[in-house]
């Protein structure tokens, strides 16, 4: 038997030997080498590279990426340039026995969790932060993330110049900006940024985008809507290739959508809901600048509007039914969009005001399809910070008076009748902050004020401390204060969570247009920020690293269908079960103003784990994931893998 395994596993790599010599140079005689590795995953032969470069030593602090990119490269090309074969059908060992054990020393493992899963593992890192790039150009005031790993981000094209010329050039009337500005206006106001490379690419746009909406379509593109001015009813389209530049038309919507919400629906056809003055919806198809209007009344944004408005951006999520919940202010419905009728008021959430420009935070917690029945699930909202609902009539204009922020925060199950709002305290005062999902199903808030509103020098106190909520823990234990930035993200700010399970931000600007200097601008209280951070959350401390699962693409699925299982080969070094793993589906959202746009995280059906294949129910159908691109990662007790994009329809 040993001989005959021995024939077994060196025919490939006989055969390939005289096919070599047959068909092309000698790669020897080349200066080349030849490699042989035989593993769990079966045979490769590789020619050429130089061999200087070793992506298993694990003491390169790159170690983990150059692995993941040798792994993922396949069967074309190795390291340094290898030509590579692989034999995955010659594989042997058993699959499902790890290489090594995970080593689980030092961490309080604990009991299982009620859900079934194991405890994430420990640690006492609190996140670190790093600048990826000084000058970006362009401070970020709305931001997405695309399937090609460019972050879009946009300012507005009517405040006075930007930090960074268009390249090619392209000008316009200059409007607004610093003293000693000169028109024509050259400069950009809208890049598309490389999240590996922090590479910038100027972007060009005809029609105002300050305080637009917009949302990610089915085929991975970016639809604009709304603006000020000329981009009141403008709708952009970007869509993710090397040279393509925004298409718009300007009188696309059938209303002024300034400060409005965008979300998708299940048909992949997004619904646009308020902006100033406009109290009602329309619904427009997700790819095309011209169509018929869908347009319906939404009194509840008449009912909830202050005397300084407090109901603009208003939080809108997709349910499981197809209806669509809508927040505005601290009033907030069940609503068909289809027909305009109100199918259930909910319980008004006390305190003050949660939108712009009070400007709270809003999230759809995680969505847990890991259950018997996924399409009857329990969905539910939370709202955090803001301000008192005269808060703004006293910070708009000078003389100013800050009221402290709110720090209290409500959630509220959505899809049961009769539930109340469950209330709990943030460990501080919070305007103006971000709230993202996390891979793991933790939520992060972060940038942000603790005194003041929205508005141009309407707030002060930065809010530095990124804050880390675990929804699944009892109330009272949820909150934990993360590393502190000391770079101020205040109005117009963004962040993103990236494919590596970095955080980006970005953005920052208090003031009417770009200020740099007190010299300058001596009314300048926070400058202009057109730097670039990433910010590594603790699930990134160097000691988890080596639960981290990898997720081996070439050979896993990405194209999923509503319903089906699917596959995702892993390489993880333990011994797992279903208790140690979950495959999460993460919708990247197009962030502006406090408000994070259709973001949703869901935890999917698990029918087989080892810890080389993990085999998964994709979601049961557009009401619970609109079609479109999702980032799937692969989470090990706490632990992320990097994000791989799929795409569901």
């Amino acid at each position: 038997m040993f001989n005959l395994g021995k024939i077994i596993v060196l025919l490939p790599f006989l055969f390939f030997c005289v096919f070599a010599r047959v068909s092309s140079p000698n790669p020897v005689e080349e200066g080349k080498s030849i490699n042989f590795h035989a593993g769990f995953g079966g045979i490769t032969i590789g020619i050429g590279g130089t061999g200087s470069e070793n992506p298993d030593d694990e003491s390169d602090p790159d170690h983990d990426k150059k692995r993941d990119e040798k792994e993922n490269e396949g069967n074309k090309f190795g390291s340094g340039g290898e030509q590579r074969i692989r034999f995955p059908f010659l594989q042997f060992g058993n699959h499902d026995e790890p290489r090594k054990e995970a080593k689980e020393s030092g961490y309080n493992t604990g009991a299982a969790t009620n859900d079934g899963q194991k405890p994430d593992f420990e640690t006492n890192f609190l996140g670190s932060w790093k600048v990826d790039n000084p000058n970006a150009g362009v401070s970020a005031m709305h931001i997405q993330l695309l399937p090609n790993n460019k972050a879009v981000w946009f300012d507005t094209v009517n405040l006075g110049k930007s930090n960074i010329l268009s390249d090619p050039p392209a000008c316009h009337g200059l409007v607004g900006g610093r003293q000693g500005d000169k028109g024509p206006d050259c400069t950009a106001h809208a890049i598309e940024y490389d999240v590996e490379t922090a590479q910038v690419k100027t972007l060009k746009l005809e029609y105002d985008t300050w305080c637009s909406s917009g949302g990610m379509s089915p085929n991975g593109a970016l639809v604009s809507t709304g603006g000020n001015q000329e981009g009141f009813r403008a709708l952009r389209i970007l869509n993710p290739c090397k040279n393509c530049q925004f298409q718009e038309n300007p009188e696309a919507l059938s209303a002024n959508r300034w400060y409005a919400t965008q979300i998708m629906l299940e048909s992949g056809s997004f619904v646009l809901v308020g902006g100033r003055a406009a109290h009602n919806y329309e619904i427009i198809p997700p790819e095309k600048l011209n169509f018929p209007i869908q347009q319906f009344g939404l009194p509840l944004l008449d009912e909830a509007q202050d005397e300084k408005e407090n109901n603009l951006y208003p939080f809108v999520n997709l349910l499981p039914d197809g209806n669509i919940f809508v927040f505005s202010n601290y009033k907030s419905i069940i609503l068909n969009p289809y027909t305009g009728e109100t199918l259930r008021n909910l319980p008004d959430l006390p305190g003050g005001s949660r939108n712009y420009p009070a400007s709270g935070m809003s999230a759809l917690l995680p969505i847990n399809l890991n259950v018997e029945n996924p399409e009857n699930v329990d969905v539910e909202v939370i709202v955090c910070g803001g301000n008192a609902r005269d808060a703004f009539k006293f910070s708009e204009f000078p003389p100013r008076k800050f009221f402290t922020a709110y720090k209290d925060c409500g959630r509220l199950i959505l899809t049961k009748e009769g539930t109340q709002w469950e209330k709990e305290d943030m460990p501080s005062p919070r305007v103006m902050g971000d709230m993202l999902l996390l891979p793991t199903g933790d939520v992060l808030i972060i940038n942000g004020a603790q005194a003041g509103t929205s508005g141009w020098d309407a707030a002060e106190t930065p809010n530095l401390i990124p804050v880390l909520y675990s929804p699944n823990k009892n109330n009272g234990e949820r909150f934990k204060e993360l590393t502190p930035t000391d770079i101020p993200r205040m109005y117009h700010s963004t962040s993103a969570v990236l494919p590596d399970g970095q955080i980006l931000i970005a953005g920052s600007n208090t003031n009417d247009y770009y200020k740099f200097n007190k010299a300058d601008n001596p009314e300048m209280i926070y400058p202009t920020e057109v730097n670039v951070q990433k910010f590594s959350p603790p699930y990134l401390a160097p000691e988890l690293q080596q639960y981290k699962p990898n997720i081996l693409e070439i050979f896993s699925d990405k194209e999923l269908k509503y319903g089906d299982e699917f596959n995702v080969r892993i390489r993880l070094d333990a011994q797992i079960d279903q208790s140690d793993i979950k495959v999460n589906m993460y919708s990247p959202p197009f962030t502006t103003h406090g408000y994070s746009m259709n973001q949703r995280l869901l935890i999917l059906g698990l029918k087989q784990v080892t810890n080389r294949i993990v085999t998964a129910v994709a979601p049961p159908s557009g009401k619970l994931a609109p079609p479109g691109y999702y980032l799937l990662f692969v989470v090990h007790r706490g632990v992320p893998s990097r994000g791989m994009w799929v795409h569901i329809k």
